[in-house]
């Protein structure tokens, strides 16, 4: 296989900075396209992959699942985009194409080869795979999805992974006018759960561990923010939601998060702390509540929530830096010093 080197940024081990440095990107194939990256959001879970929090990585590691950009290139069989289309590629990039999860819409649950993560992972053609920290990036058309006219590329990059992953169990549980819904955290997760359930329709309700970003939640959509830190927080709205969204990756006791929920209410964790979680059993049994986990969402479900958005003026919050900075951006990130997602203008690389 041939390969063309662009440049990007790599952890050469793990922990370590990242670094300057070029890749291969292989060369089209009939089914293909180049993306030109103009933007590649920063998510935590960058930051936990580099540091192998969730399990031993590949190295060197190019990061960045939250990648915006322009079809520079198409292979000659390429039918989803052309030339000078503006598309987005999340958190995974191909997948066996045949299980029965992959022909109803559910990619990343693929029962066959397994969904092939952007980065940090091995391709279908033995290779190993590189993210967003790079100028371009090369992926079969059918894990790019459109980004619509209405939605600036710098925002809309972090809608391909901190956006599906709290739209997917918006709309899977139901947030909709007459819905009460609790987002927990407001982060990069939390402030886009907040403008997307608000978006729908539901009363939201932000359960923060202090109320220091109060102001920018209740602009954001919420009707409430209450300080997980006050006691009073937890009697005070008992039994209140219809929908809990639990967005951070934190050790939390959730038996007093699902004591919030209404009968037949239900809690989706969407964050992955490293430590178990921890309930009670009487927590889920009393009042019928349910917990449910949620990970990211399918191809067609990436492009129903890139079009809610751009319906709905909906974009992340970014601050943008550069290439130089990332390493600074981790930093910041792991102070929770961001409001409220990094993005890398890739043109400084």
């Amino acid at each position: 296989m041939t390969h063309t080197s662009v440049t990007a940024y790599a952890a050469p081990a793990p922990k370590a900075p990242l670094e300057r440095t070029t890749i291969p990107r292989r060369e089209l194939g009939a089914h293909d396209i180049l993306i030109e990256i103009k933007y590649a959001g920063i998510c935590h879970s960058d930051i936990h992959q580099v540091d192998s929090d969730w399990g031993p990585g590949t190295f060197p590691m190019v990061p960045g699942h939250e990648i915006a950009g322009v079809v520079a290139a198409a292979g000659p069989e390429v039918t989803r985009h052309q030339v000078g289309d503006r598309v987005g590629v999340g958190c995974m990039v191909d997948s066996c194409r045949e299980c029965d999860n992959c022909k109803a819409g559910f990619e990343q649950h693929c029962t066959g080869s397994g969904p092939v993560m952007t980065y940090n992972a091995t391709g279908r053609d033995g290779e190993p795979t590189y993210g967003g920290y790079s100028t371009h990036v090369v992926v079969t058309e059918d894990f790019a999805v459109r980004i619509p006219d209405g939605l600036a590329l710098d925002v809309a990059a972090p809608l391909l992974c901190a956006g599906i992953t709290v739209y997917s169990p918006l709309a899977r549980w139901g947030a909709a006018p007459g819905k009460k819904v609790a987002v927990v955290g407001l982060g990069g997760l939390g402030h886009m759960a907040v403008q997307i359930a608000a978006a729908q329709g539901a009363e939201v309700t932000v359960l923060s561990q202090s109320l220091r970003k109060k102001e920018d939640g209740l602009k954001l959509g919420a009707s409430d923010y209450r300080a997980t830190s006050d006691p009073a927080t937890f009697e005070e709205l008992a039994n209140s939601f219809d929908l809990i969204i639990n967005t951070v990756s934190a050790d939390l006791d959730l038996g007093a998060y699902l004591g919030l929920l209404r009968t037949n209410g239900t809690l989706v964790q969407v964050g992955a702390p490293e430590q178990p979680l921890r309930t009670s059993p009487f927590a889920l049994i009393q009042n019928n509540r349910a917990m449910a986990g949620s990970s990211i969402g399918g191809i067609p479900e990436t492009q129903e929530m890139l079009d809610f958005c751009a319906a709905h003026g909906i974009g992340a919050q970014i601050e943008v830096i550069s290439a130089e900075e990332i390493n600074d951006a981790y930093r910041r990130v792991q102070a929770s010093d961001v409001r409220y997602r990094f993005v890398i203008d890739i043109s400084t690389m």
